[in-house]
Order: structure tokens, then sequence, then C-alpha cells
């Protein structure tokens, strides 16, 4: 059966509210996130991403890029309020909402409570709602299933929406540039560049044994979601496991020195994450994948919760400098798990068809 699916994502959030509670900051260049030597970007303005400023950069090559950059530390319990009233928003037509994070979440409104048939004209009115209570622009992206209304949120940034009708969803998928799927990454685009595929198109002119045979178990999911395949129900009790970042070199590292400032950045990254998803953990995971591409992680629990990234850094450079390395790295990556989030059991969903 045919779910109706609306993604939110708000524009620019952290920046947006920033430029919203200080009016002086309005059309100007903003980072939100810190300067300094160890500093990271969270989010930037449209008016800094015309630069080449965003999220997870440094600060220092975020000044490099726009040299009048306009710095803002983060409030994130502004950002938290803030979402809390735009999911209240969210509710008012669906008690099915998925927050991915502080700032986007999928709506099912097959079943609203407000009765409209229309999923393009509920995401509208959401939209509106936020402007005018809350002063600030969202995006959506409306379609048959989650890949598919996410990928169009991204359409008509800022301040836009964009509907794939049931219908529309075969031609929509074969003119689409791989870069353009969401889940497909920079490197796993590139892996399909090499074998030719670069539209959606070529990727479903492949068999899947050749897509399994070529990048693994992912193989399949490719081969489903160019032909608009995806059954993920939109699930109101998601709760996060673990989350986590890693980083393939260039060329293998075989110093902790030069590991040390890798890892740096990544725990910088990965506690913005943290905080954007207002979670915390206990345990601290450092994955180390050696040149033959060996495997080994190695874990601490603490008795509390962490989300800060200078606690989370003291943990890992004890992982770190635990044992000697074996060999060359060409990998590391740091995950956080034991979130403070509760487990719940998920609901099964039945969707009825209806038309868009």
């Amino acid at each position: 059966m045919l779910r109706k699916i609306i993604h939110v994502d708000m524009d620019a959030f952290y920046a947006s509210v920033e430029q919203l509670d200080f009016p002086e900051l309005i059309g100007k260049p903003i980072a939100v996130g810190g300067d300094g030597a160890r500093g990271v970007v969270a989010a930037a303005s449209y008016e800094a991403r015309k630069f080449g400023v965003r999220s997870a950069i440094s600060g220092v090559q975020a000044k490099k890029n726009c040299p009048g950059l306009i710095f803002v530390k983060p409030r994130f319990e502004r950002y938290k309020e803030i979402s809390t009233q735009i999911r209240r928003i969210f509710y008012d037509y669906t008690d099915l909402v998925e927050p991915l994070a502080l700032d986007e979440a999928f709506l099912d409104v097959s079943n609203n409570k407000i009765g409209c048939p229309s999923a393009t004209l509920i995401a509208y009115e959401i939209r509106q709602r936020i402007y005018q209570e809350l002063g600030l622009t969202a995006s959506a992206g409306i379609s048959i299933n989650k890949f598919l209304a996410k990928i169009a949120s991204d359409y008509n940034k800022p301040n836009g929406q964009k509907t794939i009708e049931p219908q529309e969803v075969e031609e929509f998928l074969e003119e689409l540039e791989i870069k353009k799927f969401f889940g497909i990454g920079k490197k796993t685009a590139d892996r399909m560049y090499h074998h030719g595929i670069f539209t959606g198109k070529d990727l479903k002119s492949k068999s899947i044994e050749f897509l399994i045979e070529n990048f693994g178990k992912a193989g399949a999911e490719y081969y489903n979601l160019v032909r608009g395949i995806q059954d993920s129900p939109v699930r109101p009790n998601r709760t996060i496991k673990s989350l986590g970042t890693e980083r393939t070199f260039d060329e293998n590292l075989s110093s902790e020195i030069f590991l040390l400032e890798k890892l740096d950045g990544l725990v910088q990254e990965l506690s913005l994450r943290l905080k954007k998803s207002n979670v915390s953990g206990k345990t601290v995971t450092l994955k180390i994948k050696y040149r033959d591409f060996v495997q080994q992680t190695r874990s601490k629990t603490l008795p509390y919760f962490m989300s800060d990234s200078e606690l989370i850094l003291d943990v890992v450079k004890g992982l770190l400098f635990q044992e000697e390395l074996k060999d060359s790295v060409r990998l590391i990556g740091v995950t956080i798990s034991s979130l403070n989030t509760e487990i719940k059991k998920l609901p099964f969903v039945i969707q009825l068809e209806f038309d868009f």
C-alpha cells in the first residue's frame, strides 16, 4: 500500500535561530561553532554557504573560505526549545512523527488528524505555520516513502517543497544523478562512476547480482531504491543506539601522533552530532583499520553519560595508546553507544492507500 510521507527539514536551523534572536545578524555570513584551532562548524547561514562554509569543516578552514565570517557560540538549549515547538505543530497533523535530529523529521500523513487527502497541502500548511508561529522557514519533500521524501526536501531549498507523485517516481529516479541519491556518499558514487553508473537509469540497468558483487549487501538495497521500493515505516519511537564518525586516509598513517590530529576533528564532529540529536552516551569505541584491512576495536565504558568533545577525546586518547599499532593505519573511527535513550517496542503500523 502506498504511504504519504513528508520529510520536513528546517533551513540552516541553528544559524537561522541565531538570526531570529539577534536581528543584527540577518543577511550576514555566520557560522555556529568554534573559530579556534580545534573549532568545528556546526551550521552555517546561507550567506556563508556561498563561500563554501558548511557543517563539520574546521573553524580555521571556514575563516579561510570566508574572511568576513561571524562565529556564534552554539546554544543547544535554545535549539531544543524551538525544536520542541516545531514538533508540537507536527503532532497537530499526525502521531506518526520520526525525528531524525532537532531540525528534521519524517511524518506519515496517510491517515492524518485533519482529514486532508493531500500530503502536499499538509506540508504547505505545516511550513506556513512554522513561519507564522516561530519566524523560521522550512523545506519539505513529499512522496510514497522516506527515501524519496528525503531527496525531494532538498530540491527547492530554502523555503520550498517538492512532491514526487507515485506516477512520477520511475522517471524521477532514472533522471536523478547518483550523487543525489540519499545514502550514496562520495566514495560510493566514485566507485559507481568507475562502473559507468552516473544516473538512476544507469543503476537500474545493472542486475542485482552485479550490484551485490560490487557493493556487497548495499547492492540489493540500491537495486530496490532505484525502483522506488522502500518499505521502511515512519517510526515514532525510533531509538538511536549509537552515533559514530570515521575517516579513510589518502595515505596510511603509522604514528599515533598523526592519528591524534585526525581523531581531534572526528571527536569534534561526533560531539556536534550528539548534541544535535540531543543524546549522550557512556561507551566509547575506537575503530582502527590497518593497511591490510584487518580491523581492531577498543572500547571503554564510563559510569556517566557524555557528549562533550573534551571528555570523549580523553577516553579516545587512552584507547589509542592502550597498545602499540600493529601496522600503518588506513581508517579510524569513533563511536559512542550506551546512549541515554529508552528502548521502546516499535508499533506495527498498517497504512491505507489514498490519492495524493
